[in-house]
């Protein structure tokens, strides 16, 4: 039996209004959205060139789950994106030409050539690098959020995890935290069906996992991750209510990954017709299709946004690719702390 409440899908244009998206919001938003698929559709270019060392993940499938709560995020708020969160950081304002030169492993990259996949965050943007330890980003949005509340201050932090990292301890721990403190947090969940390879059934008892929600003592809702405006209005009325005193929140997007768990894996355990289900409510051509119908998107604000879409992506990739190695020598700047690093309040 699901606890969570169930989203209803955005029903028209003056609840858009109402929750403060106007017209030229609602096409950055779907600009968002293309350049998001277009870096990681260059990303895989890129990888089968041999340019980007390692392996590669995309998020296809999850752009509307990603842009729109970035979308609702305010400019003081902090995040903790994953591997399939790129449209968090392309919201956020992380240039596309700094993206593809952390791909390749370059000195312009958000880590300075030293990752060369999608560990990478900008903290200026309120944004905080991930490690593969999926759900051991949730004590870390916890942290901010608990530093927020220590200092007074009106921010929310956000935390992304996936429906496999659900069952990790430390997922526990930190919701368990946030909910006895009512820390100003909402815990996003990109529920995409598969951990790995594993489904959904054999991951999690409950109907849903925002259902959980209940027992930490805070509110589980759940929304088709590939409805953008439904995403965006659930994310906003929960980081308000954090940032309001109200508690965490927990967001299920229900989406679907489109492809293997990265390049090397070819899905082949998903079966069929899941993919094809689901691409029938690709996020993208969902949202170009409500624009359409909804505010008038013509065929000269396409062609405009697409053009534009692809003018900055192809100057980015050259950019990127004229960025220079890094300096070997520069290796252990940033690992360590100086007498400078420590010459703080904090420390003293």
């Amino acid at each position: 039996m699901a606890i969570a409440r169930e989203a209803e899908p955005v029903g028209s244009l003056n609840e858009v209004r109402e929750a403060g998206l106007d017209r030229e919001d609602l096409l950055g938003i779907y600009r968002n959205m293309l350049i998001t698929r277009g870096v990681e559709e260059r990303g895989h270019i890129l990888y089968r060139q041999g340019k980007i060392p390692g392996s590669f993940y995309t998020g296809r499938g999850n752009e509307a789950a990603s842009v729109g709560v970035a979308t609702a995020m305010s400019h003081d708020d902090v995040g903790t994106p994953l591997h399939r969160d790129m449209g968090v950081h392309i919201t956020r304002g992380v240039e596309p030409w700094r993206i593809f030169a952390q791909y390749m492993g370059r000195q312009d990259g958000p880590t300075h050539g030293r990752d060369g996949n999608v560990h990478m965050a900008d903290q200026q943007l309120g944004l905080i690098a991930m490690v593969s330890h999926l759900p051991a980003m949730l004590p870390v949005a916890v942290g901010c959020a608990l530093s927020f509340r220590i200092r007074d201050e009106r921010r929310v932090a956000v935390g992304w995890f996936g429906e496999g990292a659900s069952a990790r301890g430390d997922a526990h721990e930190s919701m368990t935290l946030a909910g006895t403190r009512k820390l100003p947090i909402v815990f996003i969940c990109d529920n995409n069906q598969w951990a790995y390879s594993t489904p959904t059934y054999l991951e999690y008892a409950t109907e849903h996992v925002a259902d959980r929600a209940q027992a930490y003592g805070f509110e589980g809702v759940v929304v088709d991750g590939t409805d953008v405006l439904a995403v965006y209005r659930e994310a906003k009325r929960a980081i308000d209510k954090a940032r309001n005193g109200g508690g965490p929140t927990m967001i299920e997007n229900l989406t679907l990954r489109m492809e293997g768990h990265a390049v090397h894996d070819d899905a082949f355990y998903v079966p069929k017709v899941m993919f094809e289900r689901w691409a029938e409510n690709d996020p993208v051509e969902r949202f170009r299709s409500w624009l359409r119908d909804n505010v008038g998107m013509t065929d000269e604000d396409e062609d405009e946004i697409t053009a534009g879409v692809k003018r900055l992506l192809n100057e980015a990739l050259q950019r990127a690719e004229e960025s220079p190695m890094p300096d070997p020598s520069s290796l252990l700047e940033g690992v360590y702390a100086t007498p400078e690093d420590l010459d703080t309040p904090h420390h003293k």
